[in-house]
């Protein structure tokens, strides 16, 4: 290794990239954000013929239906990534998604078109998998890359805040909204609102990602091999097998917190438990407005103490409070429901804060955008997007509100043994097939004393290499 070979990351660039990048995933999550806040008025638009939890049912179904294009759209995107760059695929992903939520507020009522609005949402729904498919691997990719090795838990963090503003407005739109017209109100014009609001919002995202620069390290695997074809996916998939399956797992678990968490939550208050929608909206809302400094936190102590321990340690919170904090929800208590909805938050909050920086970490630069596509894709398509029509299914089914409690508790178990036996501690390190990234020059002479840590990964590349895959080192 040589001291050219190392790259020093400019901090202004790198929080350039983070802002940018967090803005277009905001918008993203503002539409999935909205579309849950307002599933209970969307049931009434589009499925007036049921009532009930069977209505919240075919509502989360269209939600759900999303995530069956997902993986295909991060086949897609992701593949395109490794090939043309991360920039130009971010840029597409966020203009499809924007043009599609527009479109969901512009589909006529079921009282004025009959099933035909039914169709439309689901294929604007659809347009929105298949965007968001190469959209969230993408950014994770991109600011991974894009930051220093000792700050990439902090810095990339900072895409969760992303998130979390996203369901913060759509949130906060909805609940204004609500109060201001009431449900008649919103049922007849005011749930369009929200979905024109997102374009706007999509457009500031695009111009910031169009002004941005393409990664160091990607840059870098470029300029090593003159000419470069990326990998077959049938070797991609018989090579990578091992970080594609811990990778799948992480998403698993972390989605189903996640979407429980902030999608379904809103629903579950109103529908299963009777609480009004003004007032579980804006439990919610307090919730995640006190996440965002949490998730900052967990971001900035993961390159302190690894992201391993803080992901270990939010699985052990739910294992062991999940069933409480559930009680304190149903109690009808305001103050123990917004400490149960509270507990579960700061756990959600240890994977928010840490996994925009572990998930890229897994895979090597030259396939990196595309198997983490697939991985996170797949995985959110089959376990977290279904998350709420599943639990909505169940307690319709068993009559049982603490479902969701017994289902966080199992998925913690398999989050826990795979997390403990099968991740590599990546915080602080390199990233895989990458030469180490740094703040300042002066760090340089440091890592030169010692190579073999700089480049931990090589012998993983060498053992993949001769399975038939051939990682791209920036040495």
């Amino acid at each position: 290794m040589r001291k050219q070979d190392i790259t020093v990351v400019d901090t202004r660039s790198a929080r350039k990239a983070v802002v940018a990048t967090a803005l277009g995933n905001a918008m993203e999550w503002f539409d999935f954000g909205i579309y849950s806040y307002l599933a209970v008025t969307i049931g009434k638009v589009f499925f007036p013929a049921m009532s009930g939890p069977v209505q919240l049912v075919y509502t989360f179904a269209t939600f759900s239906v999303a995530f069956i294009v997902r993986p295909f759209g991060g086949l897609f995107f992701g593949r395109l990534g490794d090939r043309l760059g991360r920039k130009k695929i971010l840029t597409v992903t966020l203009l499809m998604m924007s043009l599609a939520t527009l479109s969901i507020g512009l589909i006529p009522s079921y009282a004025s078109i009959g099933a035909t609005a039914s169709v439309l949402l689901l294929l604007a729904r659809l347009v929105q998998g298949f965007s968001t498919g190469g959209e969230y691997s993408g950014a994770m990719t991109f600011i991974a890359e894009s930051t220093p090795d000792k700050k990439r838990g902090f810095l990339s963090s900072g895409l969760e805040v992303g998130t979390l503003a996203g369901y913060i407005a759509g949130s906060g739109l909805v609940t204004l909204l609500t109060y201001l017209l009431g449900e008649s109100g919103m049922i007849a014009w005011g749930w369009r609102i929200p979905f024109f609001v997102a374009a706007p919002i999509g457009l500031v995202g695009l111009y910031l990602r169009n002004h941005l620069e393409e990664t160091p390290a990607f840059e870098a695997m470029e300029q090593s091999k003159e000419s470069r074809k990326s990998a077959p996916l049938k070797e991609m998939l018989s090579v990578h097998w091992r970080a594609l399956a811990i990778g799948m797992v992480l998403v698993f678990f972390y989605n189903v917190v996640d979407y429980m968490v902030l999608s379904y939550m809103p629903s579950h208050l109103t529908a299963v438990l009777g609480y009004g929608e003004t007032k579980g909206l804006l439990l919610i809302l307090i919730v995640m407005f006190i996440m965002i400094p949490i998730v900052l936190a967990m971001g900035f102590f993961s390159d302190r103490v690894g992201n391993k321990r803080i992901i270990q340690g939010g699985l052990i919170g739910l294992l062991v409070l999940s069933l409480p904090a559930f009680l304190w929800i149903g109690s009808g208590n305001n103050g123990l429901v917004f400490a149960g909805l509270l507990c579960l938050a700061v756990f959600l909050a240890c994977f928010q804060g840490t996994m925009p920086s572990l998930l890229p970490a897994l895979f090597f630069t030259d396939v990196r955008y595309g198997a983490l596509a697939i991985t996170y894709n797949v995985s959110a398509s089959l376990f977290g997007g279904t998350t709420p029509l599943v639990m909505a299914w169940l307690i319709n089914l068993t009559d049982n509100r603490l479902v969701p409690a017994y289902f966080l508790v199992g998925t913690s178990i398999i989050g826990l043994a795979v997390v403990t036996m099968y991740v590599t501690e990546t915080s602080g390190r390199a990233l895989r097939g990458s030469a180490p990234a740094v703040e300042e020059k002066k760090e340089i002479p440091d890592i030169l004393e010692e190579p073999e840590e700089a480049m931990w990964w090589y012998e993983e590349q060498v053992q993949l290499e001769e399975a038939g895959s051939h990682p791209e080192s920036d040495r």
